[in-house]
């Protein structure tokens, strides 16, 4: 039984895009193990509080990721 664990920083998706990351994370399970595994597939997403999240020891906000999603300076 596959387990996709999807880590976040919490409120960077809407309920909406981590439906679509949930719906497309198993479409490409099924592409590669085959249709049968479909009904156990397990998609999670896991999310992490502001700031509990960093890189190169720098915490990372909502914003930060946003503003990296839209192309500007963390």
């Amino acid at each position: 039984m596959p387990l996709v664990t999807i880590d976040v920083i919490k409120d960077v998706f809407t309920p909406e895009q981590k439906r679509q990351l949930i719906a497309h994370v198993t479409e490409a399970m099924v592409a590669v193990e085959g249709e049968g595994m479909r009904p156990v597939t397990w998609v999670r997403i896991q999310e992490f509080e502001q700031g509990d999240w960093s890189i190169g020891g720098k915490p990372l906000q909502a914003a930060d990721v946003q503003a990296l999603r839209d192309g500007r300076a963390a």
